[in-house]
C-alpha cells in the first residue's frame, strides 16, 4: 500500500478481482484470479492502467479540466492537456473489429488519452445475456490494446452526467448506430444531444455474433478436435452417445483418410510408372534408331558388308578368268611342229606343212 494512502495499480487488481460477484464466479467455476505475473519495473512497454490506481489518479491529478472542451478545440488542438475520450463496451472475445474500433478512438483528435470502460459480467448478463470471456478476461484482454490508456471496470450501461464529471471525460466515442437495450431506443442519445459525442465506423464481416456462429456452425468439428485434444466429454458438456458418436465418427475418418492415403500413394507410383516407362520408351527408341542405322551400315546396298562382298567377285572373277597371253611371231610358228599323244600313247610329230622339206 502507498504511504499517502492510495493504491497501486497492482493492488487495485487484487481489489476488484476480490469484489466479483459470486454468480459470476460460479458461472464460470473460477473462484480465483488467474496468475498472470505484473510487469515489473524493468518492462519497457506496460498494459494500459486500471481506473482508481495510484497511476490513473495522478494522471487526472496534474490536469486543468475546469473549463469544458468544444469539438473544434479538439480538432485543432488548442488545448494544453490531452483529450479524455471514453469508449465501452463488452469486448467479448475480442477482436480485430474492437481493436479497429479502438484504434478510431485513440485517433479522434491529434492529442487523445483513451479511457475504455468494460462492463461487468452481472450487468452484461442482466442486460444482454451470457458471455464467453469473463469479466477478468475481458478487462485484460482490453488492457493489453495498445490504443488504450486507461482501463475502467464495471462499467454503467448508459453514461449519465455524474459518470463524465467522475473520470473527466471529454468526449464519448462510439459507432453512429443507434444501440438499443431494454430501457432505452438508443443509450447514446443523450451524449450526442449534449454534443459530446464523437462517431467511428464499424468493421463490417466481423463481430462477436460472428464468431460465435462460425463456432456454432462446426460444433461437432470443434467438439472433436477438444476431444482430441483430451478435454473430456464432461468438460464439454457432451452427453454419453453423442461422445460415442464422435468417437465412431473419428474413427470413420481415420480409416477414410488411411483409404485417401493410400489411394494418393497408388496415384502417385501409377505415374511414377507411367514417367518410367515414358522414359525408357524413349530411351528405347533412341537405341533403335541407332541400331537400324548401324545395321543399315553394314547390311545395306551401299554397306560395308556388300562394299566387301562385291570387293570379293571382282578378285574371284579375276582368278578364275586370267586374261589370254600375246599372239606369236610369223617365223616361229612356221618352223614349229605340233606333238600329240594317241590314244595308244605314241608320241608323234607333225610338220608344219608351210615348212619347207629336206630331201
Amino acid at each position: 500500500m502507498a504511504t499517502n494512502g492510495e493504491i497501486t495499480d497492482d493492488e487495485f487488481v487484487d481489489l476488484i478481482y476480490e469484489s466479483d460477484n459470486s454468480d459470476a464466479g460460479a458461472f464460470y467455476e473460477c473462484s480465483e484470479k488467474p496468475y498472470w505475473p505484473e510487469p515489473d519495473d524493468s518492462t519497457l512497454y506496460k498494459p494500459a492502467y486500471f481506473s482508481g490506481s495510484i497511476e490513473s489518479q495522478n494522471e487526472k491529478a496534474c490536469r486543468d479540466f475546469s473549463t469544458p472542451i468544444t469539438i473544434e478545440q479538439a480538432k485543432a488542438n488548442n488545448v494544453d492537456r490531452p483529450i479524455r475520450v471514453y469508449a465501452d463496451g463488452i469486448f467479448d472475445m475480442f477482436h480485430a473489429g474492437h481493436a479497429r474500433a479502438l484504434m478510431q478512438a485513440k485517433n479522434v483528435f491529434p492529442n487523445v488519452y483513451l479511457l475504455v470502460g468494460v462492463c461487468s459480467d452481472e450487468l452484461t448478463h442482466h442486460m444482454k445475456g451470457n458471455t464467453v470471456m469473463n469479466e477478468w478476461e475481458r478487462y485484460e484482454a482490453v488492457r493489453h490494446c495498445r490504443y488504450v490508456d486507461e482501463v475502467i471496470t464495471d462499467a454503467p450501461w448508459t453514461i449519465t452526467p455524474d459518470y463524465l464529471d467522475e473520470h473527466k471525460i471529454d468526449f464519448v466515442a462510439h459507432d453512429d448506430l443507434p444501440y438499443v437495450s431494454k430501457d432505452s431506443d438508443d443509450v447514446y442519445k443523450d451524449i450526442k444531444a449534449a454534443g459530446k459525442f464523437v462517431p467511428t465506423k464499424r468493421t463490417e464481416g466481423i463481430s462477436t455474433s460472428d464468431l460465435i456462429a462460425r463456432i456454432v456452425k462446426d460444433y461437432d468439428k470443434y467438439v472433436r478436435r477438444n476431444l482430441r485434444r483430451g478435454y473430456t466429454a464432461k468438460e464439454l458438456n457432451v452427453g454419453f452417445i453423442k461422445e460415442k458418436k464422435f468417437q465412431f465418427q473419428e474413427g470413420y475418418d481415420k480409416v477414410k483418410e488411411k483409404v485417401k492415403s493410400v489411394e494418393t500413394k497408388s496415384k502417385e507410383l501409377v505415374h511414377k510408372f507411367e514417367d518410367k516407362g515414358i522414359e525408357l520408351f524413349q530411351r528405347w527408341d533412341e537405341r533403335s534408331r541407332e541400331f537400324i542405322g548401324n545395321f543399315l551400315d553394314l547390311f545395306g546396298r551401299e554397306g560395308t558388308l556388300n562394299q566387301m562382298w562385291q570387293g570379293g567377285k571382282d578378285k574371284i572373277k579375276r582368278a578364275v578368268s586370267p586374261t589370254g597371253s600375246p599372239p606369236s611371231s610369223p617365223s616361229m610358228s612356221r618352223s614349229s611342229s605340233t606333238s600329240f599323244i594317241s590314244a595308244g600313247g605314241n608320241i608323234s610329230f607333225e610338220s608344219d606343212p608351210d615348212s619347207d622339206s629336206d630331201e
